[in-house]
């Protein structure tokens, strides 16, 4: 069993019900992996919101933990968005997931590793 913080573009890839996703999903429930999200992942899931959405959205998120920016996790992404922000263009959001990761103990899951460059969190691709 893992802890694993599911980065957004993997959560609107279920929501939007492609297969991959899909068994992805299916995947960590059959190892009894924990799933988590960041609040920042909320946020921009609602931002993105289309009609019809919000009902998944919620059913989707309460089944998960959900882990809120606190001091250490902001400390965490000001230095990482320091560290990376010129030579990766690192955004702010994507460096408070990331250090939600780090400072939660958990595996980072997403579509998009280019987007942290980060050699201290494990970050994979679910497929």
């Amino acid at each position: 069993m893992s802890l694993i913080l599911i980065d957004t573009d993997v959560i609107i890839d279920f929501l939007r019900k492609k297969t991959k996703a899909k068994n992805y999903f299916e995947q960590c429930i059959a190892q009894k992996d924990k799933l988590g999200y960041s609040v920042i992942t909320k946020a921009e899931l609602y931002a993105g919101l289309r009609n019809g959405e919000e009902d998944a959205v919620v059913s989707l998120l309460n089944s998960m933990d959900e882990f809120p920016v606190d001091g250490e996790i902001a400390v965490q992404a000001g230095l990482y968005r320091n560290a990376f922000m010129k030579s990766h263009e690192l955004l702010l959001p994507d460096a408070l997931i990331a250090a939600t990761a780090k400072c939660v103990g958990a595996k980072l899951v997403t579509c998009n590793i280019k987007d942290f460059p980060m050699k201290d969190i494990a970050v994979e691709a679910p497929y």
